[in-house]
Protein backbone atom coordinates (compact mmCIF):
# COMPACT_ATOMS: atom_id res chain seq x y z
CA UNK A 1 0.00 0.00 0.00
CA UNK A 2 1.07 3.60 -0.99
CA UNK A 3 1.03 6.06 2.00
CA UNK A 4 1.79 9.83 1.81
CA UNK A 5 2.49 11.99 5.10
CA UNK A 6 2.18 15.46 4.88
CA UNK A 7 4.94 17.78 6.79
CA UNK A 8 2.67 18.15 9.55
CA UNK A 9 2.99 14.64 10.47
CA UNK A 10 7.04 14.48 9.88
CA UNK A 11 7.53 17.50 12.26
CA UNK A 12 5.16 16.50 14.97
CA UNK A 13 6.54 12.51 14.84
CA UNK A 14 10.43 14.17 15.15
CA UNK A 15 9.76 16.65 18.22
CA UNK A 16 9.03 14.78 21.57
CA UNK A 17 7.49 17.48 22.79
CA UNK A 18 4.85 18.36 19.83
CA UNK A 19 1.36 17.85 21.10
CA UNK A 20 1.17 15.00 18.42
CA UNK A 21 4.21 13.09 18.99
CA UNK A 22 2.58 10.02 19.97
CA UNK A 23 0.06 9.80 17.37
CA UNK A 24 2.62 10.86 14.49
CA UNK A 25 5.27 8.45 16.09
CA UNK A 26 2.91 5.32 15.23
CA UNK A 27 3.42 6.39 11.69
CA UNK A 28 7.08 6.54 11.79
CA UNK A 29 6.82 3.14 13.58
CA UNK A 30 4.66 1.93 10.78
CA UNK A 31 6.97 3.18 7.98
CA UNK A 32 9.91 1.57 10.00
CA UNK A 33 8.60 -1.86 9.44
CA UNK A 34 8.32 -1.74 6.16
CA UNK A 35 5.04 -3.42 5.78
CA UNK A 36 3.33 -0.50 3.40
CA UNK A 37 5.70 2.10 1.49
CA UNK A 38 5.69 5.29 2.83
CA UNK A 39 5.92 8.22 0.72
CA UNK A 40 6.45 12.56 1.31
CA UNK A 41 7.31 14.79 -1.16
CA UNK A 42 10.86 16.32 -1.67
CA UNK A 43 9.54 19.50 -1.10
CA UNK A 44 8.58 18.83 2.59
CA UNK A 45 12.01 17.71 3.23
CA UNK A 46 12.60 21.81 3.03
CA UNK A 47 8.78 22.79 4.97
CA UNK A 48 10.22 20.03 7.73
CA UNK A 49 13.98 21.90 7.81
CA UNK A 50 11.98 25.33 8.22
CA UNK A 51 9.50 24.51 10.79
CA UNK A 52 12.26 22.44 12.84
CA UNK A 53 14.13 25.51 13.34
CA UNK A 54 11.52 28.23 13.46
CA UNK A 55 9.53 26.13 16.46
CA UNK A 56 9.05 28.44 19.40
CA UNK A 57 11.13 25.86 21.55
CA UNK A 58 13.58 26.55 24.42
CA UNK A 59 16.27 25.41 23.38
CA UNK A 60 15.72 26.40 20.01
CA UNK A 61 16.62 23.84 17.45
CA UNK A 62 19.46 25.06 15.21
CA UNK A 63 19.89 24.37 11.55
CA UNK A 64 22.88 21.50 12.13
CA UNK A 65 20.32 19.60 14.60
CA UNK A 66 17.12 19.96 11.92
CA UNK A 67 19.74 18.12 9.44
CA UNK A 68 20.36 15.10 11.94
CA UNK A 69 16.72 14.71 12.59
CA UNK A 70 16.09 15.21 8.95
CA UNK A 71 18.49 12.18 8.15
CA UNK A 72 17.49 10.09 10.75
CA UNK A 73 14.19 10.09 11.30
CA UNK A 74 12.83 11.17 7.80
CA UNK A 75 15.37 10.16 4.52
CA UNK A 76 16.17 6.63 5.79
CA UNK A 77 11.80 5.89 6.36
CA UNK A 78 9.82 7.96 3.49
CA UNK A 79 10.95 7.40 -0.24
CA UNK A 80 10.42 10.70 -1.84
CA UNK A 81 8.33 11.83 -4.74
CA UNK A 82 9.90 14.48 -6.80
CA UNK A 83 7.94 17.78 -7.12
CA UNK A 84 8.09 18.09 -10.62
CA UNK A 85 6.95 21.71 -12.75
CA UNK A 86 4.14 19.18 -14.31
CA UNK A 87 2.97 18.63 -10.45
CA UNK A 88 3.37 22.57 -9.57
CA UNK A 89 1.77 23.11 -12.08
CA UNK A 90 -1.46 20.95 -11.69
CA UNK A 91 -0.98 22.22 -7.86
CA UNK A 92 -1.40 26.03 -8.82
CA UNK A 93 -4.08 24.75 -11.53
CA UNK A 94 -5.97 22.89 -8.80
CA UNK A 95 -5.75 26.86 -6.06
CA UNK A 96 -7.50 28.68 -9.43
CA UNK A 97 -10.03 26.52 -10.15
CA UNK A 98 -11.27 26.72 -6.26
CA UNK A 99 -9.75 30.46 -6.00
CA UNK A 100 -7.44 29.75 -2.88
CA UNK A 101 -4.74 31.59 -2.28
CA UNK A 102 -1.51 31.96 -0.31
CA UNK A 103 0.18 29.29 1.77
CA UNK A 104 -2.72 26.46 0.59
CA UNK A 105 -0.67 26.30 -2.41
CA UNK A 106 1.95 24.14 -0.82
CA UNK A 107 -0.50 21.49 0.33
CA UNK A 108 -2.29 21.13 -3.19
CA UNK A 109 1.56 20.66 -4.17
CA UNK A 110 2.11 17.90 -1.42
CA UNK A 111 -2.00 16.65 -2.71
CA UNK A 112 -0.48 16.67 -5.88
CA UNK A 113 2.72 14.01 -5.42
CA UNK A 114 0.65 12.26 -3.56
CA UNK A 115 -2.04 11.50 -6.15
CA UNK A 116 0.84 11.30 -8.51
CA UNK A 117 1.84 7.65 -6.74
CA UNK A 118 -1.65 6.83 -6.16
CA UNK A 119 -1.78 6.69 -2.59
CA UNK A 120 -3.71 4.79 -0.81
CA UNK A 121 -3.59 6.68 2.51
CA UNK A 122 -3.18 10.59 3.09
CA UNK A 123 -1.76 11.42 6.76
CA UNK A 124 -2.19 15.11 7.87
CA UNK A 125 -3.00 16.91 10.52
CA UNK A 126 -4.74 19.46 8.07
CA UNK A 127 -7.49 17.13 7.39
CA UNK A 128 -10.17 19.95 6.28
CA UNK A 129 -7.73 22.04 4.35
CA UNK A 130 -6.43 18.88 2.21
CA UNK A 131 -10.06 17.60 1.63
CA UNK A 132 -11.41 20.69 0.72
CA UNK A 133 -8.15 21.13 -2.21
CA UNK A 134 -8.95 17.69 -3.24
CA UNK A 135 -12.28 16.56 -2.49
CA UNK A 136 -12.46 13.65 -5.00
CA UNK A 137 -10.09 12.18 -2.19
CA UNK A 138 -11.11 13.35 0.59
CA UNK A 139 -11.82 9.83 1.80
CA UNK A 140 -8.13 8.62 1.94
CA UNK A 141 -7.24 11.90 3.76
CA UNK A 142 -7.48 11.18 7.47
CA UNK A 143 -5.41 12.47 10.79
CA UNK A 144 -2.76 9.69 12.59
Amino acid sequence: MNIFCDTSVLVAGCVRRHPHFNRAHLIFERAQSGEDDYFISSHSLAETYAVLTMLPLQPKIVPAEAKVILNTNITPLFKRVQATAKLYETAINRCVDLGLSGGVIYDALLLSCAKSIDAERIYTFNVRDFQRIMPDVANRISAP
